[in-house]
């Protein structure tokens, strides 16, 4: 086994967070499903199947079973979005020591309606205390149903299909399809594009240990890319806030670089990317592979991330810990009904008492 397939194998802690942004995530997806669906027709017998191979799945049906929401709208698609953050083997002296497992970043629903021309992304606050149904782990052992746990103690105590499971039993809606994203997969991404430029409007002090940079314009390798992406208390307020906003910039950078460069023209350097994107994909079952995920972003070619309407999953401070936060009803409920009946989502639902 490769470091860095130890690595992956090993993604499993926690950690708190701020409200997730916009496109983060999902733009990871859509570059990677991208080069996919333009590299595939030209690859080889050879690198068709090393790339098939580079990508993890989990068998949702199997490890959830039957108990599970049934379709409500005939042609409708939910797809769970997971970003994650390994730290462990290969990738630990990027973040200043090995630290097993990872950090479940960012969690996302994005409801794709019948028709496919829109979507909704519904982002969940990593710190919410929720109720873990049970559910089975990676290793195939029974983790038990518990009450105020937060949401991204799931991923790392049971690990996805966990995550898929209690974002069902929060919601009522089923989860067609699942993608996880490590941001591990940045270094490879980066490297085969030559660099990222990015541009600074302060300086970053480097805190911790972390990455030192003046004010101004910087071209980043790929391990300066990682620590930039991870960096939260040398820039800013040292919030989670201000490091989604840093890696939400790095991704606009990334594809601009990529548009620049017209990196999906040249078979070579498409490769690389499609090689190190791949590595840091995990889907579910039906979705792992070059031909099904090109056959699922087909059909999703409708859909314009920059007009994806995007809200929070309604939340209030909790009044024993201020420093998480509860599902807040009545407009959890009116948020997912409106989601399981492909209605518009009423205004009061995008209310979030724990906003500001």
């Amino acid at each position: 086994m490769t470091q860095d397939t130890a690595a992956r194998s090993r993604r499993r802690t926690g950690g708190r967070g701020a409200r997730p942004r916009k496109r983060r995530v999902l733009r990871i997806v859509l570059l990677v499903v991208a080069v996919l669906i333009l590299g595939t027709a030209g690859a080889g017998w050879w690198a068709y199947s090393h790339l098939n191979g580079n990508i993890d799945s989990v068998d949702l049906d199997k490890a959830i079973g039957d108990n599970r929401p049934p379709k409500v709208v005939a042609g409708a698609q939910n797809v769970l979005v997971l970003g994650s953050d390994s730290r462990a083997g290969a990738n630990g002296d990027l973040d200043h020591g090995d630290v097993s497992g990872a950090r479940s970043d960012t969690a996302m629903l994005v409801h794709i309606p019948e028709g496919r021309a829109k979507a909704t992304a519904v982002s969940i606050p990593r710190d919410t205390l929720i109720t873990r149904p049970e559910c089975k782990g990676d290793n195939g052992k029974t983790v038990a149903s518990a009450k105020r746990v937060m949401f991204n103690s799931v991923y790392s105590l049971g690990g996805p299909a966990c995550v898929v499971k209690t974002v069902e039993s929060m919601s009522g809606i089923r989860v067609d399809h699942f993608v996880e994203v490590d941001f591990a997969g940045f270094k490879g991404l980066v490297d085969a594009l030559g660099g990222v430029t990015v541009t600074l409007d302060k300086p970053m002090s480097g805190a911790k240990g972390g990455l030192k940079l003046d004010a101004g314009e910087h071209r980043l390798n790929g391990t300066d890319s990682l620590k930039f992406v991870r960096t939260r208390y040398g820039y800013g307020d040292g919030s989670d806030l201000g490091r989604i906003g840093l890696q939400q910039q790095f991704m606009m950078a990334m594809l601009s670089e990529i548009k620049k460069q017209d990196a999906l023209g040249n078979p070579a350097r498409l490769y690389k990317l499609a090689d190190a994107g791949t590595k840091s994909l995990t889907t579910d079952s039906d979705l792992a592979s070059l031909t099904a995920l090109s056959d699922f972003a087909q059909s999703m070619k409708g859909v314009d991330p920059d007009t994806m309407e995007t809200v929070m999953l309604p939340v209030a401070y909790d009044k024993v810990d201020p420093n998480r936060v509860i599902v807040a009803e009545p407009q959890a409920t009116q948020l997912w009904e409106a989601l399981r009946n492909d209605q518009k989502i009423p205004a009061a639902a995008k209310d979030s008492p724990a906003k500001g």
